[in-house]
């Protein structure tokens, strides 16, 4: 990868750190938070005193941020959960305070439990983040034991609070669900467009990713789940294999002349009802379909213009349209259903593995009546009970040097545990400011940490300015303070998407009104605020320099996983043209466990997850200021990720054609898919320690497949797309290559 000096790393992350992005706002859900933190605050300097206002509020606030992550948990568990842990650790730092070096222990051992967190994910991790914070201002408060679990029981109360005013006010319920399986449709849709003037064109799977998370719900959350986000994920599935062989010149339409012309046609139409879809699903209305659409949706008058392979994948494109119409309409009226051609004549893909995963089926046997979706099974969530042993072998597996999430816990133990002894010995009353922002700030990986170090320091110099400049011109008293601090909170959690530099100004300027309640003089407040949040971030960027865990050196093995993941999609593809028997591709009962389209499934989940893990390591890496010997250049990198994507890309049209029950196997499918077989692990072994792959027995079992065919009309759809993989694997080698020096 192309080197990036320090200075140029450091202005590339600072650039990005103090962008702003646009974000869809959600002022209801905002001003919902907001009113948590208020009814804690006012509440207890009411009937309190100012202290335990102040420390009470950040159980409110945190819950509040808690709720706002990228998490399909239910948000009140959400916040009880974060309520909770700030409870527990701010008791458990009351109780050993009053013994300094007991006390940082136990803060380097809190800090380093919530680095491991990360490896649960970033939601956890986040939490995991707050209960540090939340122990280092909470126990600067004098009190006694007894007062102490008061605290602890009211920073409690302020998740409860949150979450119960998310039952009691939902807002746009479903509503997040909602969105990621309509982008996920709208993501097909635009893939349809492109396809029409780029039969290449890229996808990125992640909109599909996010809708299967959204997915998972809980049993009390699958009685409830509204109809319509049950019965379009799996279409959103299979729409798209289908919409890539149509337009593929190789296994589709040629690029010119007529039968082009219809395929954009069906794309354009396709596309249409795939919008029409996303904007009914999004909005919890039904879908209205503009007559044109419906009418290119038919076999023209004049008869089919599409042959081969291209008609059965236009079969199979007008079969999912008519689904995905049927689908969105309700029991009671359905507006129109698209009168193509008779059901029973249709070429019908693959029946689903389960309702669980594509929640509508269509009997290619059964009469030409309206298809009425059965009721989907959901995919479970597992409740937070049964996540406890996943949480502890989750720490064991990360407790090792080489692992990033462990390195990663033991800077934030570290840099807590010196950024507060710094902020102890030295002349400020709010010394715990320097390790609040380290904790806060630090991440796994370099580019995130000096992004939001720089953006929390840039954030706060402007926020505690801002609020300095109020305190000194008004002079608030305690319940003005109290209503200013509301005020930045609800903004914060309004802007809170927009960038982190933004959200740091809010929270700056939330501390300072916060401790305005306290009596806390603003120039001492402002000033100290500044510079000790100066300190953690610089202590925090600091120590990812000195002890850094680098995403470079890893590009050899996740293009590995990779290989691996996407090797096994080809193969298990592969294997239902070389067995179709065993395949219940042409299938209409249930199909049989371990079946093969069953395994084509998994392996294409496999294969998406490892390039998710490809592309956020890329990402990390790029913006790192290394340079690692033996690692991938980034013109090496950029070629192998295009190869990859190639290759996953053509065996997702060869899925598009698999074979029904009743298909003779294909002997050359069956010798190409055990060639393969043989050969991936010692390519993907050769791709972790730097050597070429050796493609050699797939091209060999390619030329005999070639010599088997040589007597038909046409190379099969099987064959035809079998030369596209080995073009493929080859690029890959190409692109790996050790280069000469």
């Amino acid at each position: 990868m192309k080197v990036l000096p320090w200075f140029r790393a450091f202005g590339e992350t600072a650039r990005s750190g103090l962008s702003v992005e646009r974000a869809k706002l959600n002022p209801l859900i905002a001003l919902r938070a907001a009113a948590g933190v208020a009814v804690i605050v006012f509440l207890t300097l009411w009937a309190g005193s100012a202290e335990l206002a102040v420390a009470s509020a950040f159980g409110a606030f945190s819950s509040g941020v808690a709720t706002f992550q990228r998490s399909w948990r239910p948000r009140p568990v959400l916040a009880l959960c974060a309520g909770a842990a700030l409870a527990l650790s701010t008791f458990a730092g009351y109780l050993v305070v009053g013994h300094p070096v007991a006390f940082v222990l136990l803060l380097a051992a809190w800090a380093f439990a919530s680095g491991l967190a990360w490896g649960l994910g970033p939601t956890a991790g986040v939490v995991a983040s707050s209960t540090v914070a939340c122990m280092l201002v909470t126990v600067t408060l004098p009190t006694t034991v007894l007062g102490a679990l008061a605290q602890a029981a009211l920073i409690a109360a302020g998740g409860l609070v949150q979450a119960a005013l998310i039952v009691l006010f939902p807002v746009r319920p479903w509503g997040e669900r909602r969105d990621a399986l309509a982008d996920a449709l709208a993501a097909v849709a635009d893939y349809a467009r492109r396809l029409r003037h780029d039969p290449g064109a890229s996808f990125d799977p992640k909109p599909l990713m996010e809708a299967r998370s959204a997915a998972a719900v809980t049993p009390r959350q699958a009685r409830r789940r509204p109809r319509q986000l049950g019965g379009y994920r799996g279409l959103a599935e299979r729409f798209r294999p289908v919409l890539a062989s149509l337009a593929d010149p190789v296994v589709g339409a040629p690029m010119v002349g007529r039968e082009r012309e219809r395929v954009r046609e069906l794309l354009q139409a396709a596309a249409t009802v795939l919008d029409a879809t996303a904007r009914a699903v999004r909005r919890g209305e039904r879908v209205r379909l503009p007559e044109d659409a419906l009418d290119v949706l038919q076999v023209p008058a004049s008869g089919p213009v599409l042959s081969g392979p291209a008609r059965k994948a236009a079969m199979r494109l007008i079969a999912l349209t008519q689904d995905a119409v049927d689908a969105a309409q309700e029991p009671v009226e359905v507006t129109r259903s698209i009168p193509l051609i008779p059901r029973a004549t249709w070429q019908m893909p693959a029946r689903p593995d389960s309702v669980e995963e594509a929640d509508v089926y269509v009997d290619p046997d059964a009469d030409a009546q309206p298809a009425h979706p059965v009721q989907p099974r959901h995919l479970s969530q597992p409740s937070l009970a049964v996540l406890v042993p996943v949480a502890v072998r989750t720490f064991r597996r990360e407790l090792r040097w080489s692992s990033p999430v462990c390195r990663h816990a033991l800077r934030v133990a570290a840099v807590v545990a010196v950024s507060y002894v710094l902020g102890r010995v030295l002349p400020p009353e709010h010394g715990y400011w320097a390790p609040l922002t380290a904790v806060m700030v630090m991440r796994p990986d370099f580019s995130r940490t000096y992004e939001r170090g720089v953006a929390r320091v840039v954030g706060t110099l402007f926020g505690v300015g801002l609020a300095g400049t109020v305190t000194v011109l008004a002079h608030p008293p305690p319940y003005a303070s109290a209503a200013l601090a509301v005020v930045s909170v609800g903004c914060m959690y309004l802007l809170m998407r927009t960038g982190y530099a933004i959200t740091s100004a809010c929270i700056g300027a939330y501390v300072v009104f916060l401790l305005g309640i306290a009596g806390s003089l603003w120039s001492q407040t402002v000033l100290d605020r500044i510079w000790l949040t100066a300190l953690g971030g610089g202590l925090a960027m600091l120590s990812y320099a000195l002890f850094p865990a680098w995403e470079t050196p890893q590009l050899r093995d996740r293009l590995a996983d990779w290989l691996s993941a996407t090797g096994g999609y080809t193969i298990a593809v592969l294997d239902c043209f070389a067995d179709p028997a065993g395949s219940a591709a042409g299938a209409v009962g249930t199909p049989a466990p371990g079946n093969p389209n069953r395994k084509v499934r998994e392996a294409l989940l496999d294969t998406r997850s490892a390039r998710q893990e490809w592309d956020q390591t890329a990402t990390r890496a790029g913006a790192e200021p290394v340079r690692h010997r033996g690692g991938l250049s980034r013109r090496s990198a950029t070629a192998a990720q295009s190869a990859m994507v190639t290759l996953g890309r053509v065996t997702m049209l060869l899925e598009a054609h698999l074979p029904d029950r009743d298909a003779k196997p294909d002997s050359g499918a069956e010798e190409y898919s055990r060639a393969l077989a043989a050969a991936l692990p010692d390519a993907v072994t050769a791709l972790r320690e730097g050597r070429t792959p050796d493609w050699g027995p797939v091209h060999d079992a390619l030329a005999r497949w070639w010599e088997q065919e040589a007597d038909l009309p046409s190379p099969s759809v099987a064959l035809r797309t079998a030369d596209l993989l080995a073009d493929a694997l080859e690029d890959l080698a190409d692109a790996v290559a050790p280069r000469a020096k």
